[in-house]
């Protein structure tokens, strides 16, 4: 008597590991946050510069790499949303037009902090001022107090990426 073998069934693909999220970001937010902290690190700057950067990237985009209405080519590459404030791209929302870079490469997360990262540094005396006021005289901002509230979640998200 022959038995017939039993079909094996597919071995299924693996699942793709869960970003680790940190201080209540989604995966999205996180994985942004960690291009901002990986940045900072490679250019050699403390922890309170990579606070000063995460707190101004949650203020202008909450942490979401968004496209411009105003310029449809920041569409055409990946992209998280869609803002309209001017032709502000990224998550700094920084301005080719104000000589932030191309629009292309200010979409690219570690590009667009090292770009802020490059301000901070030429402020004088950035490591001594308060958050809100090194954010904004590296953006300058309509609302330049606006940084300031998310300092402890920029430092909880920091700590949690070091």
């Amino acid at each position: 008597m022959t038995v017939a073998a039993k079909p094996v069934a597919a071995a299924k693909p693996a699942a793709k590991p869960a970003v680790k999220t940190v201080a209540g970001l989604d995966e999205t937010q996180t994985k942004n946050a960690r291009a901002i902290v990986e940045a900072g690190k490679e250019m050699g700057l403390p922890k309170k510069a990579m606070v000063i950067a995460l707190s101004t990237a949650m203020q202008e985009s909450n942490l979401y790499n968004l496209g411009s209405t105003v310029l449809p080519e920041s569409t055409t590459v990946a992209h998280e949303g869609v803002g309209s404030d001017h032709d502000s791209v990224g998550l700094f929302q920084q301005r080719s037009s104000s000589g932030w870079g191309p629009v292309q490469k200010l979409m690219q997360p570690k590009f667009a902090a090292t770009q802020f990262y490059k301000g901070l540094v030429q402020v004088d005396g950035w490591q001594n001022m308060p958050v809100t006021v090194a954010a904004q005289t590296v953006q300058v901002s309509a609302y330049p107090d606006a940084y300031a509230k998310h300092e402890a979640k920029a430092t909880q998200v920091v700590n949690g990426l070091r």
